[in-house]
């Protein structure tokens, strides 16, 4: 099934998820409100479920899973929450983005949440700090942000001959001038000119890649962004269209034909999400269980849309790689 479809077909599903969920508790069974600031993906739901699974929780048959999607609305996620909330339900899970999970936190101050985003859960609040969250937040903090430097570098190192590099960020994303800055420090130290391009919404990428080309860029970093992964598909496509090398944060998108990608394992970071959830389902407190911050970057090349792209990877770049799409 294509990504779309199971987001379509997900998304009409939630209407009658409550009705089922309600079930669940007339029986006893605990009922998880899965909230996303974007849109479900299947690949990284399937690790989330899968580390519910381990902890002996099935869906359908020992948990039930409410879900609710903002669709990258993020005005809507306040009444998603509280929706949520107003469910009576054992744990809320938040994706896609800090957003989510600052609507969850505002919602309830007694209902369990596991967040899988990439803003400081102190500096905005939901913690006090990493190793004794002290409230009813927990979870996963992927730090995508600080690494778009490092992009910058593996970029130029697989496209040493752009003379311009294209950086595309989202400029209501709450890290964006981290990112700014990593990328301006970074560009600065390798002697590399870079032009900024913005997008928040899915026109905002047609202009901002018909503005790349136009530029004569020779080479495109897309910065780490809900938005931009849940639009995936369709920056892939275009990168495609006009044959521009690029690199992501994810793994997901080196798979779904990008050039390149560099990041930390946004799989692992679902599954940390379910096994949380799990322990917490058990009896274990969100106080008392540390903020996770992922350790291991994967680095992943596919070959195939190198040798579409007419490029020759470098046999360091190539050796240093975590994986290898042929």
């Amino acid at each position: 099934m294509k990504r779309r479809e199971f987001i379509t077909l997900i998304g009409g599903a939630a209407t009658s998820a409550w009705p089922l969920a309600a079930r669940a508790q007339q029986l006893g069974m605990p009922v998880i409100g899965f909230l996303d600031g974007q849109s479900f993906d299947p690949h990284l739901m399937a690790a989330f479920r899968e580390a519910l699974k381990d902890a002996g929780y099935i869906e359908g048959r020992t948990v039930a899973i409410y879900f609710r999607s903002a669709d990258g609305q993020t005005d809507r996620l306040v009444t998603l929450a509280g929706d949520i909330v107003g469910r009576r339900v054992a744990v809320i899970v938040t994706t896609g983005g800090g957003a989510a999970a600052l609507a969850a936190y505002a919602a309830t101050t007694t209902i369990p949440i596991v967040f899988v985003n990439g803003v400081d859960p102190v500096t905005s609040g939901l913690v006090m700090n990493l190793n004794r969250p002290g409230g009813n937040a927990t979870g996963v903090y992927i730090f995508q942000q600080v690494l778009e430097g490092k992009r910058l570098g593996l970029l130029h190192g697989l496209v040493p001959t752009a003379a311009l590099i294209a950086v595309l960020l989202n400029p209501t994303n709450a890290n964006f001038q981290t990112q700014l800055r990593g990328v301006q420090d970074a560009a600065r130290d390798l002697g590399q000119q870079v032009s900024i391009l913005s997008a928040s919404n899915e026109r905002d990428l047609d202009v901002a890649f018909a503005a790349e080309n136009q530029s004569h860029a020779g080479a495109l970093l897309v910065g780490s962004d809900p938005f931009f992964n849940n639009e995936r598909d369709q920056v892939v496509a275009l990168a495609t269209r006009y044959s521009i090398p690029a690199i992501y944060e994810g793994r997901e998108f080196a798979m779904a034909g990008g050039l390149a990608s560099y990041g930390t394992s946004l799989s692992d970071a679902y599954r940390q999400a379910g096994i949380y959830a799990g322990r917490i389902l058990r009896g274990e407190k969100p106080a008392d269980l540390p903020i996770v911050q992922p350790t291991k970057f994967e680095f992943v090349i596919n070959l195939k849309t190198a040798k579409a792209l007419g490029l020759d990877v470098p046999p360091g770049l190539s050796a240093s790689a975590d994986e290898i799409i042929e």
